[in-house]
């Protein structure tokens, strides 16, 4: 029978849906296992990350259905978003429509990969029965200060009179019309995640399986410093301060200016203040419109300018100037830093740049015996602790005392005091859009803000028929949606009409696959309890920062309403690599995009599915290649012919009686030892390593033995006799034979699940490959009896020994250093070290 894997995908992904066959329940008699990836924007097509990402999850939840776990693995759509809206504005598809008919297809695509998902659970942010459920917690955070309003800027296109997100600024602009865009501030709502800062960051030390990587960008994102905050008096106005938070308060003699962000609140006044207002603003506006990130990060070049105005510094009791640069942000700290150009590089590289002033007040030798003066050139800043020089009546203190002593002087002489500051800022949820999830309040002249009542829920998006990215946004331009009585007086007052940042519906929804359909509450506690948290959780790593840190926030506010037990949503964190083609990510714009669909029609699903598994470890990036998406389908092949030639006598076998044959051959037991050693291999790296490239190596070895033993000749070409151990028909061999293919098959599914249950099935087995167990291995079985050690020699190779499986490492020692290939290379030198690496290695040092 011909390999035909577009008829066996077809057949069995009929049969998993008849059969629901991945559908679940809260069963307490079991262990659960809650595998998840991150689930999709429907923007129209999967692409190949996305095949790769959901096979990896894939993987793990049909080989825990095998382990006998009770494997929850839903999926469903990030539906709400600006993309859809953008897309309406310009071919006036309305956004649901367009979403409806991209989620349909991209179900369709998914569905023909054969991913085993729960579809029952299927979800999608834009439905009401969902984004409900984001307004009832909005409700609850605002009740308990989680939720607050206060002024923040945003984009502002004059010309279409609307707000633009930051993706709609484009070189300046407006994306549509090109006017230069503008900030503006407005009233806009908070989540106030600070309130959970410190959590964030201790509780990051118990994410053990998570990558390190992201651990590092979650600290560093939220970022606690201990500091001090100072006060430096505008010159001209004492009464007015300009906050500066630094973690280098003994540095502060050397401080030559204070810098300011383009959106710090004190730019307006300098602006109206300075001798060219126009001029003033049209600089600050210019770095208001670099992308943030790059600002941060110093990708852009650093560019400032003086604002003509001066602040003291109190310390010193003299005037220093106050610059506006784009490398200080608004939303960092206070949104001003003393630049010391001495002790910070890159306030060294900005005053090297614009010729300001360096003044040195740390000297390097910690004993106080100065190896330079106080004063003169340096080539880079000196950012180290030191002792302190030309500071005043602190001269001579170590920086740490210093620090202890100038932080205490400040706050006695009223002017600062020592305080912790997190980079993490608020998060700010409002947007000026329609593609959202309705904010549930209620303005009022006479009660203020109001929350929607909870019987009162949904706030469902009214329909529109037009959009056209001017003016305000859609739901303010509907009187119908925004005049509402009052929910406490009764008189007239007016909805809000920002929606949510789509972060929200990311950010909670693997506890609503718990309990999809629940319409009384977000989800039941005791299902929850039962589920989650997640056990195995992959996706992009460019959602380390902000859709985890956002989902650990989340988790606490259901914890502290009594929700949920636990504090962290993820128990183990797989971030996968990048899928690219000639060099560069896959898009449209680039020409470079492979479609999954003509794949799947040329090569099956499994082959599409176990070539991005094989390619690369999941974190590397992979380069895709026809060709070898062309081996995969090879490696199945092969495998198809060879159970399809012995599937007659591999039925009639005992795969289980291979454990009890005596007599076995030496090639026999080589292949039951490598079965076994296949099962143990393939078993630790699925489950404990997620190495699925090196799991799918282990079985193409298996696979090559098996033609080796079987006879390498078994292509099923016509008239042709095999004369190896099978075509003996020994029934030791056939059943050693049955043993490793009964083994293969079961390995092979979570892979390839189509082919390896039409092969199970052709075997004699009923029920399925869901309802079969995992291989289990003999150590005894798998253990080689003899081993082959390499012994190097600095690092080279210089011979190999041929031992007995379990030799000691002493013995492993004395043999390689008389090994008569080694000895060579030992004359006349002193052996330094000798290693024996686990048993499988000797490594000699000589000199």
């Amino acid at each position: 029978m011909d390999y035909t894997p577009q008829e066996l995908d077809r057949k069995w992904q009929g049969r998993w849906a008849e059969s629901r066959a991945f559908e679940t329940e809260v069963d307490p008699s079991r262990p659960k296992f809650y595998c998840l990836e991150m689930f999709a924007y429907p923007s129209g097509h999967a692409h190949m990350g996305h095949v790769r990402n959901y096979s990896m999850g894939d993987v793990l939840a049909r080989m825990k259905r095998m382990r006998g776990f009770n494997v929850l693995h839903p999926f469903g759509w990030d539906a709400f978003g600006l993309p859809a809206e953008n897309a309406a504005i310009k071919h006036g598809v309305h956004p649901e429509t367009s979403t409806r008919g991209n989620i349909a297809h991209m179900k369709g695509q998914l569905q023909r990969l054969g991913i085993s998902y729960a579809w029952d659970r299927e979800l999608a942010t834009c439905d009401a029965e969902y984004y409900t459920w984001n307004q009832w917690l909005f409700i609850r955070m605002f009740e308990r200060g989680l939720a607050y309003r206060r002024r923040s800027s945003v984009n502002w296109c004059g010309s279409c009179n609307t707000v633009l997100a930051n993706e709609q600024v484009v070189d300046g602009g407006c994306w549509r019309c090109g006017t230069p865009v503008e900030t503006r501030d407005l009233e806009q709502w908070f989540f106030r995640i600070t309130a959970y800062a410190d959590e964030l960051l201790e509780e990051t030390r118990a994410l053990t399986k998570w990558p390190d990587k992201v651990l590092t960008m979650q600290r560093n994102w939220i970022g606690r410093s201990e500091g001090a905050r100072i006060a430096f008096a505008l010159a001209h106005d004492r009464a007015v301060p300009i906050d500066v938070f630094t973690t280098r308060v003994d540095t502060i003699y050397g401080a030559t200016l204070v810098v300011i962000a383009p959106e710090h609140p004190l730019v307006a006044r300098l602006a109206d203040e300075s001798p060219d207002p126009a001029a003033f603003r049209a600089e600050v506006q210019a770095f208001r419109l670099q992308d943030k990130a790059a600002r941060m990060s110093g990708e852009v070049e650093k560019q400032g300018f003086d604002t003509g105005a001066c602040v003291v510094n109190p310390f010193t009791g003299e005037s220093i100037p106050v610059w506006v640069a784009n490398f200080v942000l608004g939303e960092y700290g206070t949104g001003a830093v003393m630049a010391v150009p001495a002790h910070d590089q890159r306030d060294f590289e900005f005053a090297t740049r614009y010729g300001l002033p360096i003044r040195r007040v740390i000297q390097p030798d910690a004993d106080g015996d100065a190896h330079v003066e106080a004063t003169g050139p340096l080539t880079e800043a000196f950012v180290d602790d030191g002792v302190l020089a030309a500071s005043g009546p602190f001269t001579g203190l170590a920086s740490e005392a210093a620090r202890a002593a100038m932080t205490q002087h400040a706050a006695t002489q009223g002017f600062g005091e020592g305080t912790i500051q997190f980079r993490l800022k608020d998060w700010g949820i409002s947007r000026q859009r329609y593609w959202g999830t309705p904010i549930p309040m209620i303005y009022c002249e006479r009660d203020g803000i109001v929350p929607v009542p909870d019987d009162q829920l949904p706030v469902e998006l009214p329909a529109v028929t037009h959009f056209t990215g001017r003016g305000d946004s859609p739901l303010a331009q509907l009187r119908e949606f925004v005049d509402v009585p009052c929910p406490t007086c009764g008189g007239p007052a007016r909805r809000e009409t920002d929606t949510m940042d789509t972060f929200v519906d990311s950010s909670w929804y693997f506890y609503r696959f718990a309990d999809p359909r629940n319409a009384r509450q977000p989800f039941d506690p005791a299902v929850v309890k039962y589920w989650l948290p997640v056990d195995f959780y992959v996706g992009g790593v460019e959602h380390a920062i902000l859709h985890l840190i956002y989902s650990r926030f989340f988790a606490r506010v259901f914890r502290d309403l009594g929700l949920v037990d636990h504090s962290e949503p993820f128990t183990q964190l797989l971030t996968q690599g990048m899928v690219l083609k000639d060099g560069a990510v896959m898009s449209k714009s680039k020409g470079n995009v492979v479609d999954p669909d003509q794949m799947l029609q040329k090569y099956g699903a499994d082959a599409l599915r176990l070539y991005v598994l094989f390619v690369a470890p999941p974190e590397g990036e992979i380069e895709w290649t026809d060709t070898g998406l062309e081996g995969s389908f090879r490696f199945l092949a092969r495998t198809w012919r060879f159970v399809d030639h012995w599937c007659d006598r591999l039925v009639a076998a005992d795969a289980g009686a291979a454990a009890g044959i005596e007599g076995l051959t030496e090639g026999e037991r080589a292949l039951r030892r490598k079965t076994h050693d296949t099962i143990r291999r393939v078993t630790a790296d699925i489950e404990q390593r997620q190495q699925f490239n090196t799991a799918i190596a282990a079985m193409m070895e298996l696979v090559n033995d098996l033609y080796a033993f079987g006879d390498a000749t078994v292509t099923g070409a016509p008239g042709r006799r095999h004369e190896g151990a099978l075509a003996d028909e020994r029934p030791q061999a056939i059943a050693v034979v049955a043993e490793a293919v009964d083994a293969l098959v079961r390995l092979l599914s979570p892979f390839a699940p189509h082919m390896a249950e039409e092969i199970w099935e052709r075997l004699g087995h009923a029920g399925g490959l869901s309802a079969a167990t995992w291989p289990s291995f003999d150590e005894a079985v798998a253990r080689a009896d003899s081993l082959v050690i390499p012994v190097q020699v600095n690092g080279k190779l210089r011979g190999r020994l041929t031992v007995p499986a379990g030799t000691p490492e002493a013995e492993l020692e004395r043999l390689a250093l008389a090994d008569p290939a080694v000895q060579p290379h030992l004359a006349g030198r002193t052996i330094r070290k000798v290693v024996v690496a686990s048993g499988r290695m000797v490594s000699v040092v000589v000199q």
